[in-house]
């Protein structure tokens, strides 16, 4: 696989942040941004789209642990 033109990257992230802000807008609810996601995966490689939803689903997490609506497993001591 060729690396992508920084054209093809500008298009992609900019697919990406589009598809993102759909989801945000509509509380995580992909079935109101399907044609953006669509265009997110027809404008970036198969990879990239893998860890931007990775990415997506880490940074939405540490929001909420750091908001403290999260909070860490407790498990008991060993003794």
């Amino acid at each position: 696989m060729a690396a992508p033109s920084m054209k093809e990257r500008q298009v992609c992230w900019g697919a990406r942040d589009d598809y993102w802000q759909c989801l945000d807008e509509n509380a995580g609810n992909a079935s109101r941004c399907q044609q953006l996601r669509r265009s997110f995966e027809s404008s970036c490689p198969q990879q990239w789209i893998k860890y931007f939803d990775k990415r997506r689903d880490y940074l939405k997490f540490k929001e909420k642990f750091e908001a403290g609506k999260i909070q860490p497993s407790q498990s008991p001591a060993s003794s």
